[in-house]
């Protein structure tokens, strides 16, 4: 009997993992496609970054509110009414013929989707103990992490062979599967299904909206805008950090809060939620500018780009079996600490980039991030949320995640200001080496003003000689800002190594009822 509902209980992971690999593969699958997103609605690329921010505030607003919409209309109704939300958004994205229209369909397909990863791993760790957990987590693992490293290779490629509309038209036939499973596979406990007289919370649900918008506008808008320079900045910071006194005070004070912070009362779920967002930092980051840097620096086209991270998806896949093998064996904080310490080395041989690498150069520091962030991340989570009980699960987990989200974007657009700062900063310390005073300076402009001067005039010789080093001043500044990132992100996974061993994994769920 007890194989039985073991094995049922793997059959319903089913639609959840499905659902949550289509979210997680959304978040980054449009960003190799954005330049051509831009081409086609004939906007800047700085109005195409909507087509991401959109995405994350709408998903920002449903992850903490999972608990509440399971009381008022069932978890399992909830699950489908969002699956269904996000594939008809998904098919508003792909037929939008206006940048307006995109940003709609991906509002709503954020708002669809933010409560499907939540769902998928309070599933997990509500149904599971023991091996069986381990291995769930593992598979929950295998999910989030590797689809936003698929992302940008599926992207570039239906991009560069087909059209970017068809990033969004494969949801459509997943979505729709998915929801049919949903409807004969998953049952709900009797703490996820629909009660009675349940009430809204008004006040924390306007504070929530006014949080997630003007956070992610700020966090996208920032490096734009010189930051605090800007007073649009400015008035945004005060409003986000207004709405969150305001969010965080109304939570703890009312009785029936959208959502509550009592998971914060268990040690290692505090502990892991700190780790687990400042790692989704780490990679949304490095996703975020290392495809960049092999576009920009390198030249590379954006399917190629996108099959540079493909070594990255091999040590996930690694980090993953490694993770579910070791994990009924081996203490978490040494599992995870090996992992963390193999993503910081993985960061720093990143941090040695120069111009004349090859693709093959970040092979083995992308297959050491990989192996290191699932390695790390999935022990983390099983340590995090084990001592959580089954019925708080899924405010738990929506937190957990609402909090991660908010990293990732953070961590995101940290990374695109280190980008811009570093860059002004190397070029302002070697440019007082073009002088006259350097001979290194002057015999290598003599000798382009040598080989210009066959075709020109002297003087315009001269001009183009002086704007060839300036451009390779300019790009070896650019070279140094991300070199400095990658340094930046090691030393931050140092500090979750920190955190990793003050977890304790001896410790044991107090509530059994539901298991």
């Amino acid at each position: 009997m007890q194989n039985v509902k073991t094995y049922n209980r793997w059959i319903m992971l089913l639609p959840t993992m499905l659902a949550a690999f289509m979210f997680a593969l959304d978040e980054t699958i449009a960003n190799i496609a954005l330049p051509h997103i831009a081409g086609s609605f004939s906007v800047s690329s700085q109005e195409s970054i909507w087509v991401l921010t959109s995405y994350l505030i709408a998903s920002c607003l449903t992850i903490p509110m999972i608990d509440w919409m399971s009381r008022l209309i069932g978890r399992k109704n909830m699950f489908i009414l969002c699956v269904a939300l996000f594939t008809a958004a998904s098919f508003l994205c792909g037929i939008s013929t206006s940048m307006a229209m995109m940003i709609v369909g991906r509002f709503l397909q954020g708002l669809g989707g933010g409560v499907l990863i939540p769902i998928a791993q309070a599933i997990v760790m509500e149904s599971f103990e023991g091996d069986d957990l381990s291995a769930a987590t593992t598979l929950f693992g295998m999910v989030v992490i590797i689809a936003p490293i698929l992302g940008p290779v599926l992207g570039g490629y239906i991009t560069e062979n087909y059209s970017w509309h068809w990033i969004f038209f494969i949801n459509v036939p997943i979505g729709c599967i998915i929801v049919y499973l949903s409807k004969i596979l998953i049952v709900d406990p009797p703490y996820a299904q629909k009660q009675k007289n349940v009430k809204t919370d008004y006040i924390g649900l306007v504070s929530l909206i006014l949080f997630a918008v003007a956070f992610e506008v700020m966090m996208d808008k920032g490096n734009d805008l010189d930051w605090f320079g800007s007073p649009f900045i400015c008035k945004l910071t005060v409003v986000w950090v207004i709405a969150l006194i305001v969010l965080i005070y109304s939570q703890i004070m009312q009785k029936d809060s959208l959502f509550k912070f009592d998971g914060f009362k268990d040690y290692n779920y505090t502990i892991g939620t700190i780790c687990l967002t400042i790692m989704n930092a780490i990679l949304l980051a490095s996703m975020a500018i290392l495809p960049q840097f092999m576009q920009n620096m390198m030249g590379y086209d954006s399917f190629t780009s996108g099959v540079s991270m493909m070594p990255r998806g091999a040590g996930c896949f690694i980090g993953c079996l490694a993770a579910g093998y070791l994990q009924p064996k081996v203490d978490a904080r040494l599992l995870a600490g090996v992992g963390v310490f193999i993503l910081c080395i993985g960061s720093w041989i990143l941090g040695f980039i120069n111009l004349d690498i090859s693709t093959s150069s970040i092979m083995i520091p992308n297959i050491l991030y990989g192996i290191g962030m699932s390695l790390g991340m999935i022990p983390i989570i099983t340590v995090s949320c084990k001592t959580i009980a089954p019925e708080r699960m899924s405010n738990a987990s929506g937190v957990q995640n609402f909090i991660k989200t908010i990293g990732g974007a953070i961590g995101t657009s940290l990374v695109a200001t280190f980008i811009s700062r570093f860059s002004q900063t190397h070029q302002n310390m070697m440019i007082h080496s073009l002088t006259e005073t350097n001979s290194n300076y002057i015999e290598r402009l003599n000798a382009y003003t040598s080989q210009f001067a066959s075709m020109t005039d002297l003087s315009s010789a001269k001009y183009m000689a002086e704007t060839m080093i300036y451009n390779q001043l300019n790009a070896q500044s650019h070279l140094w800002a991300y070199v400095d990132s990658f340094r930046i992100f090691a030393v931050a996974g140092l500090v979750v190594l920190l955190f990793v061993l003050l977890l304790n994994p001896n410790l044991k769920r107090e509530d059994k009822k539901s298991s």
